[in-house]
């Protein structure tokens, strides 16, 4: 008798995409090292991950360059500075452009003029309008385009149809599942995913899943999204991330068969290069805090900033949090 793990298939439409430095670049303001971003590149590539997003392309008229590293803007001579241009790429590049914060018509240029190849439009249900506007933008300049729908945990199912249908007739080629607020269960993501293919089947459209991890459940919501057929993948480095963070890398190329995906160079970089971000005071996964704002489907940024202040009132801290239900 063969083993089980000898009858795991894999299927080739999966891809992974590696979001560490834009989920988490929210944990250091996007300040990350060219070296760290070059041999993040580089790693990238040598495990094969199928695409990598550089971080935000965000609005200088609302964010100051003085507040935030290049990663916040992604702009695409600083990409090129770093990765650089001659050789051919091996990987594709992405950014996430906000609804409302973006200044997509003039900071996105068109693909040919770009090394990027994905802009991941990011918005909240009752954007949708807004985001196929930008969606529309992004197809017409040459790009993959990926929608996120976030907080999905707080909207309603018939609200979802509502965009999922919009997205539908629009060109958007992903659409994602986000669990912003890490409070979703893998029986909650199996009923959600049923809902979003049957307009992805009726559309045309691939699916993507982002889970954070406050209940200690992104990997699991990302195992059991894969196998309920979304093909897109999202995983960042040691789960850096913002607050909880997110799926780890190498839980999750460690968990997928596939044989071009390779955990070695992964963890030679989580050596050289994760464990250091570490030792310098950056903070982020899992910790009660995070535990408690996602059991009460809330945003995490009191759990942040519990964490800032170094609290560990965990019981006076929970109380606080339910008070405001």
């Amino acid at each position: 008798m063969k083993e089980i793990s000898s009858l795991l298939g894999y299927r080739e439409s999966v891809r992974v995409m590696d979001a560490t430095m834009r989920d988490g670049g929210l944990v250091n303001a996007f300040r990350f090292t060219d070296e760290f971003v070059k041999h993040l590149y580089l790693t990238n590539i040598a495990a094969g991950v199928d695409c990598m997003e550089l971080g935000y392309k965000a609005s200088r008229q609302l964010f100051s360059k003085d507040d935030f590293g290049k990663w916040k803007f992604c702009d695409d001579d600083d990409i090129l500075a770093v990765i650089g241009g001659n050789e051919e790429k091996k990987i594709q590049l992405a950014a996430m452009a906000d609804v409302g914060r973006c200044d997509f018509r003039e900071d996105i240029r068109p693909r040919g003029e770009s090394p990027l190849d994905i802009i991941r439009v990011a918005c909240y249900v009752n954007q949708i309008a807004a985001a196929v506007e930008m969606i529309e933008d992004a197809k017409r300049k040459g790009y993959e385009v990926t929608c996120n729908i976030m907080a999905l945990s707080t909207v309603q199912e018939g609200d979802v149809r509502v965009a999922l249908d919009m997205l539908g007739k629009s060109p958007v080629d992903t659409v994602y599942i986000v669990d912003s607020f890490g409070s979703l269960y893998p029986e909650q993501i199996a009923r959600i995913v049923s809902v979003y293919q049957e307009y992805a089947d009726k559309y045309g459209k691939k699916l993507g899943i982002h889970a954070h991890n406050n209940q200690q459940l992104a990997f699991a919501n990302t195992i059991e999204a894969v196998g309920d057929g979304v093909d897109w993948l999202d995983a960042t480095y040691c789960g850096m991330g913002r607050g909880a963070g997110n799926c780890f890398m190498e839980n999750l190329l460690g968990f997928l068969r596939n044989p071009k995906y390779k955990l070695y160079p992964v963890l030679q970089f989580i050596e050289k290069y994760m464990l250091p971000l570490r030792k310098e005071g950056l903070r982020w996964g899992y910790d009660v805090q995070y535990l408690v704002t996602g059991l009460l489907n809330q945003h995490p940024r009191t759990a942040i900033a519990f964490t800032a202040a170094q609290r560990s009132d965990y019981a006076a801290y929970y109380s606080e949090m339910n008070s405001q239900e």
